[in-house]
């Protein structure tokens, strides 16, 4: 219903806009009387041979959903009804900004890609809190931490760390977001000293806390090998949890989109189908050089059981869809989840 129906109603608005009305949507079904059960009927699939085992917690499936979708914890109760095994909320800073000015946010339909520019537009820490203490603990939470665009560099530390403290009561792992294309004077966030610096800084703080949250690095796809070497190099050195990847790219190589509509839309991330390959080239890189030393969440492209798969077997511990779940709707989190008790 969702491809026959839905899609095609809702493309035909701009991104942006249909994503709070689908938001609203979601939220006034799940109210109504008999709808969350009916939902979890339809996308739920239990079964304890899904259930992996990672960084000291369970996951009841493998299948996430990524950052970037709900970005202010508004919505997490009512999305674990479509099956998801964990999400993950923000990007979180700690003061609330508007992001990137619109339009921002562009959908590559030949290719089935997104391409955003959101710039972490978020409420901010106060508000992302204040729905997470309405969790019902159906599922694991991660949270998504980052630097507020306006924040000097001097100070970056020290916006990860706000946001690492004040959430620790609130999620169940971190990500630390230091390779997202969409932020200005980032520049410094790839660096391997100041990242170093920064796993540092957070991973003391982490210490002081009676039980201590696993903490993970996203990075983009678009790294080389001595790059992918140095992430190694960077996660055995600082005994960081894992790895997400991937991030957004900003590559644009081997589009259908015309020149043209490329140039009319800009720069930003581009997400989806075009990066599967990418993203699953970093795994198994990561994987294999590093002769699975540490977990990978794999994200990037995911918009079948195939692809969800192909993650997996590139070493990818866990996945995350995102695009995917926009194109194909809520029913491939259940396909993804079948296939893998086929496996």
């Amino acid at each position: 219903m969702y491809k026959l129906l839905l899609r095609p109603l809702f493309f035909l608005f701009d991104p942006e806009k249909i994503h709070h009305f689908t938001f609203s949507l979601i939220k006034i079904t799940s109210k109504i009387p008999g709808f969350s059960a009916l939902f979890r009927s339809l996308y739920l699939v239990n079964d304890k041979k899904l259930e992996r085992q990672l960084f000291g917690l369970t996951f009841k499936n493998p299948v996430g959903l990524a950052a970037g979708f709900d970005k202010n914890a508004v919505l997490y109760n009512e999305l674990a009804n479509f099956g998801f095994g964990f999400i993950e909320i923000g990007t979180v800073t700690p003061k609330g900004q508007a992001g990137n000015p619109k339009k921002r946010l562009f959908r590559l339909k030949e290719d089935q890609g997104i391409i955003n520019r959101m710039g972490f537009n978020n409420e901010g820490l106060e508000a992302a809190i204040e729905q997470l203490k309405k969790n019902k603990g159906k599922l694991i939470i991660g949270g998504n931490i980052g630097k507020n665009t306006a924040t000097k560099p001097e100070e970056y530390t020290k916006d990860y760390l706000e946001c690492f403290n004040a959430l620790h009561s609130y999620v169940d792992y971190f990500v630390l977001n230091v390779s997202c294309p969409n932020v200005g004077s980032h520049a410094k966030l790839n660096d391997k000293y100041y990242l170093e610096e920064l796993i540092g800084a957070v991973q003391k703080a982490n210490s002081t806390f009676k039980k201590q949250k696993p903490i993970l690095l996203k990075i983009a796809p678009d790294l080389n090998n001595g790059q992918l070497d140095e992430i190694i190099d960077l996660v055995k050195e600082t005994k960081l949890d894992g790895v997400i990847a991937s991030n957004t790219s900003t590559d644009r190589t081997g589009l259908k989109a015309s020149n043209e509509l490329l140039e009319s839309i800009g720069n930003g991330g581009l997400s989806g189908q075009p990066i599967k390959d990418r993203s699953t080239r970093v795994i198994k890189y990561l994987s294999d050089k590093s002769k699975k030393a540490f977990p990978i969440i794999g994200v990037g492209g995911i918009h079948s059981e195939k692809d969800a798969i192909e993650k997996i077997a590139a070493g990818a511990d866990l996945i995350q869809i995102y695009t995917g779940f926009i194109y194909e709707g809520p029913s491939l989190i259940k396909r993804i989840n079948k296939a893998l008790l086929k496996a």
